[in-house]
């Protein structure tokens, strides 16, 4: 491998402290605006090495370093320490980052993608929900936001306290439904008492959550109370 070429002239004076750029470019900010996958690699490792030198940003430094490996991050993470340190502005530290990042992309690459589990009946959105509230002493809500295929996105506690209508904001469920691109969700929460027939509160809770994601083109599978050894099913009984 030919080693990165370091004979390059100095950026003229004056630039910009990148915490004076526009806020559209700072890549820390781009990436809470746009997400990760918007920026660049350079822009990417400026944010791990935080700072470049009096001489240019980090994201300039990172252009330069990444242009002598001819902009191949499998190049980029062969380097050694010494070879990193060799750029100003890149001490150990920021090498050391630099070379971490490389080997968790690299073992990335090599695992599998992690299972989604399958939630598609009560009975799985039970025995995935039990074990998080079977010892609860008060009432929590719960919306599992899950794929076209009932696979688990991710599990969202929205309400802790009594649940009722007034309690749970249906806007919260749709939102977090939004952000996370599902297009199904549950509903669950629990039953302290021990007691599965669902309230009043619950009824006209369920009904918004319905009427709600009828709106937003949203599937809702079930809306599941759980006990610790039973569970309530408002799909089962025929109240969605």
């Amino acid at each position: 491998m030919e080693h990165p070429k370091h004979n390059h002239p100095a950026p003229p004076t004056g630039k910009l402290n990148i915490n004076q750029w526009a806020e559209e470019d700072r890549p820390r900010e781009k990436l809470m605006r746009l997400g990760a996958e918007a920026l660049t690699n350079a822009e990417l490792l400026a944010i791990l090495i935080g700072s470049g030198s009096t001489r240019e940003t980090a994201v300039e430094l990172m252009k330069r370093l990444l242009g002598d490996c001819n902009n191949n991050l499998n190049t980029l993470g062969k380097l050694s320490i010494g070879e990193l340190c060799q750029y100003n502005g890149v001490g150990e530290a920021k090498a050391i980052t630099i070379l971490a990042a490389c080997e968790l992309g690299k073992r990335r690459q090599q695992e599998k993608a992690e299972e989604r589990r399958v939630l598609n009946s009560a009975e799985a959105i039970y025995a995935y929900m039990r074990p998080k509230m079977q010892d609860l002493t008060r009432e929590e809500a719960w919306v599992l936001l899950m794929n076209q295929a009932c696979k688990l996105i991710k599990a969202e506690r929205i309400s802790s306290g009594g649940i009722t209508e007034t309690a749970v904001d249906v806007r919260v469920i749709v939102r977090a439904a939004l952000l996370c691109n599902a297009t199904a969700i549950a509903f669950c929460h629990n039953h302290p008492s021990g007691n599965i027939h669902p309230s009043k509160d619950d009824d006209r809770l369920t009904e918004r959550i319905r009427q709600a994601c009828q709106t937003m083109r949203l599937h809702l599978v079930d809306h599941v109370i759980v006990t610790d050894g039973a569970f309530y099913s408002y799909q089962a009984c025929g109240k969605l």
